[in-house]
């Protein structure tokens, strides 16, 4: 990891901007929560371990005024998230001294963001086109019967599921899994049909869907919810909310699929929260459709 005491932008005037390492960044992930965005306990682990170079503080005086995180996935994809400025140094320009420092991470690949609506303009004007709105869904875990074919991940299943997930995601993210799926207070379900398609059989089945859900600062968190059809999502949401019965749950669902909004309303969700994915670029195709809940929007 990059040490994070020389400066990488001395501008404007007595902003210092360094790469961030893990023991700085709760003051981050508390500014978050400052801001409503509801982090996980455990998030910051598995975001360093995707790409540890990727995170970016700015200080005034040795104080932490701004973040903000670019995490490369692979030579063609970025996400951005955290950009944060203190509520009350904002207007000053550390923020957008920040992004433009940290910005030079992701060199020439598209990057990809979940903008709050009142960001959403700038944004545009620095090159991000919108794809869809995504509605934070907000509600109590109802109880339910254990579903079929829906098991606990075991580090074995990480290959599989990798597999899985490239196929949902603009970008292949093993090292983010493999800490994602296992991380403290985790817990992550795994779908399974017989190779053929089929319910049912004891040997060869292959994975139909998989979720996360984990604890946060004001809810429990759900991400992802990937699924083949509409049953598959039914019975993991159902397996995922099992885990908070009684809890706050929160999910953050794609707009564009019907199916998962359905699904979250019905089970008496409501929105609570929304925001824009949007991109620099063009992303390899992925399967939106199996998309019901994203994994976060802090990293894709």
């Amino acid at each position: 990891m990059t040490s994070s005491a020389g400066p990488l932008s001395p501008t404007p005037e007595d902003l210092v901007v360094t790469r961030a390492t893990p023991e700085d960044w709760p003051v981050v992930t508390a500014w978050a929560a400052d801001e409503g965005w509801n982090p996980g306990l455990s998030d910051s682990a598995g975001f360093f371990a995707q790409d540890p170079e990727g995170f970016f503080i700015g200080r005034v005086s040795g104080e932490p005024v701004s973040a903000i995180s670019v995490v490369n996935y692979g030579d063609a994809y970025a996400f951005l998230g955290f950009y944060l400025v203190r509520p009350d140094l904002r207007g000053r320009g550390y923020g957008i001294t920040t992004w433009k420092t940290a910005l030079a991470h992701a060199g020439t690949r598209t990057v990809g963001l979940d903008g709050v609506v009142a960001q959403q303009d700038n944004y545009r004007r620095s090159g991000f086109e919108p794809a869809h709105r995504t509605l934070r869904f907000t509600g109590t875990a109802p109880a339910a019967v254990p579903p079929a074919r829906v098991r606990p991940v075991r580090r074995e299943d990480l290959a599989a599921i990798a597999v899985y997930d490239a196929g949902c995601t603009p970008a292949d993210r093993p090292r983010f899994l493999e800490y994602w799926l296992t991380g403290p207070g985790h817990r992550a379900f795994v779908r399974e049909a017989d190779a053929d398609g089929s319910a049912g059989g004891p040997a060869n089945r292959a994975v139909t869907g998989y979720g996360v859900v984990r604890p946060g600062r004001d809810a429990y968190r759900i991400g992802p919810l990937f699924a083949d059809t509409v049953d598959d999502a039914r019975a993991l949401f159902a397996a995922l909310t099992g885990e908070a019965a009684g809890a706050d749950v929160a999910i953050d669902v794609p707009e564009t699929n019907a199916a998962a909004v359905a699904m979250v309303e019905e089970a008496g969700f409501a929105p609570s929260f929304e925001t824009a994915r949007m991109y620099t670029g063009p992303v390899r195709e992925f399967a939106r459709e199996r998309v019901f809940g994203v994994t976060t929007l802090e990293l894709g």
